[in-house]
């Protein structure tokens, strides 16, 4: 997720004010809605005494129905301790809260799931995970944001291993299954194979790790990493528990040094860690290269830079053509899990995810439209039904049968939402919508697609499951 910089703007070059700003966020960004009316003596009845205790009862004696008699079904925890928020890095969970409120505005804008920021005043690993482990009972699946490296690792294994709900650190997969996506429509700009390319991913943190794992699955063969220190390989002897598995996976070739000697005949690079790279240093890239320089708001080399030495551009910025942003990934991917009813997120969910959104592009593709737009409301619909139909597939990943899909209905932005500030290169190109209302709507993020049909589930309180 991108912050707005001093110098943003809007389609029509209209720069965005602080009061502006400030204003949309007074208040906050969410409130809760009914979906059921509360008007009358009888409405209060069934809502909540003695109604409600019917349905207590029922969930007492069947668990499942839970998912499907209560929100727990459609609803997210965004949850952070603030320790690394976009780039301001560990500003603390009070700080952090309109980042999370924003995630959750995404979710219910994108995939009409509803979502709850929880921002916890802890950076110790053990109460963390405990807390979202308790936590877990009243919610169908949990969006880790914005947590530090190392600890993000532990915490999501920790978490994905102790709860039978999709558990996900969005810094980390959503970014990568975004550059799986990118880079998957760059190789087609430049004729180039995953087999064959050779990558350099500058950042041994969450997305950079993530980023690795995910090139690796989709049949990246050469990759070379860099942190703060050089080159991440195994004769060097500060490495961590991360890095030196980073460090035995990668660098087929046994480069050592700095970036210089990493970009020497790469064909893309793949920035995560911020910080600049010397002018000089791309001048020995591969011919028709690739650069996704993604950090916000200063991009490791600006586009216009990197455009004299590459092909094909990317950045994290909504201002240049090909953001990279966990918009295009996260709303769909959490859709299509519960949609599936889906105990855990999966490699191959996370690969049929980034395929699906390299293929909206379609005939489209040149080297300044590799992805579609963060507005583009096929997007979220395309990435849940992939998501959705690879989680049926495999056996113990979901606790409903495989059942004839139900139809979805389309989720995109609000009408009030603003359109993407980056040029479209193709006017053809689909442009964002207003998102179907749905009846029963319940966040201030006052569209809503169709919730997951309802279904019966399992109960799976506590179980194990592995980790991705």
């Amino acid at each position: 997720m991108s912050i707005p910089t001093e110098t943003s703007q809007t389609e029509n070059h209209t720069p965005i004010t602080d009061a502006e700003i400030f204003e949309a966020h007074e208040g906050g960004k969410l409130s809760a809605e009914l979906t059921s009316p509360l008007q009358t003596q009888r409405d209060l009845s069934i809502a909540y005494t003695p109604g409600v205790a019917k349905v207590c009862t029922a969930i007492k004696d069947e668990p499942q129905l839970a998912r499907t008699h209560t929100w727990t079904g459609r609803l997210v925890a965004v949850i952070s301790d603030g320790s690394a928020v976009l780039g301001l890095g560990d500003i603390g969970p009070a700080a952090s809260l309109p980042v999370m409120e924003g995630k959750c505005a995404l979710f219910k804008s994108f995939s009409g799931l509803n979502a709850i920021p929880i921002v916890l005043d802890t950076n110790d690993t053990d109460e963390i995970v405990e807390t979202i482990v308790r936590m877990a009972p009243t919610f169908g699946a949990i969006n880790l944001e914005d947590i530090s490296a190392p600890r993000c690792f532990e915490i999501e294994d920790r978490v994905k291993e102790a709860l039978d709900i999709p558990v996900m650190h969005d810094d980390q997969h959503g970014t990568a299954v975004v550059v799986l996506a990118a880079l998957t429509n760059a190789l087609r700009v430049v004729k180039k194979s995953f087999e064959s390319v050779r990558v350099v991913v500058s950042g041994a943190g969450a997305a950079g790790v993530a980023v690795v794992k995910i090139l690796a699955d989709a049949g990246v063969k050469d990759i070379v990493v860099l942190d703060s220190k050089g080159v991440v390989e195994s004769g060097r002897s500060d490495l961590s528990e991360t890095k030196q598995f980073l460090a035995e996976s990668t660098n087929p070739r046994g480069i050592s040094g700095g970036i210089g000697e990493a970009l020497d005949g790469a064909d893309a690079f793949i920035g995560v860690s911020g910080g600049t790279i010397d002018e000089a240093h791309l001048e020995n890239m591969a011919d028709d290269a690739i650069i996704f320089a993604l950090s916000n708001p200063n991009p490791e080399v600006a586009p216009d830079v990197a455009a004299k030495y590459a092909t094909v551009v990317a950045t994290g910025r909504s201002d240049f053509p090909n953001q990279i942003n966990n918009v295009l990934a996260f709303p769909g991917i959490f859709r299509g899990a519960l949609d599936a009813d889906a105990n855990e997120i999966t490699d191959d969910m996370k690969l049929v995810a980034a395929r699906a959104i390299a293929d909206l592009v379609g005939d489209d593709l040149e080297p300044g439209y590799i992805v579609p737009g963060a507005l583009d409301s096929r997007v979220a619909p395309a990435v849940a039904e992939a998501v959705e139909k690879s989680a049926l597939k495999r056996i113990g990943v979901c606790t409903r049968p495989v059942l004839a899909r139900t139809s979805r209905s389309p989720a995109g932005p609000s009408p009030s939402t603003p359109t993407s500030s980056a040029p479209s290169p193709a006017s053809n190109r689909p442009q964002p919508g207003p998102m179907p209302r749905s009846g029963r709507s319940t966040t201030s993020a006052r569209t809503s697609s169709t919730p997951p049909a309802k279904r019966s589930r399992a109960d799976g309180s506590t179980t194990s499951s592995p980790s991705v």
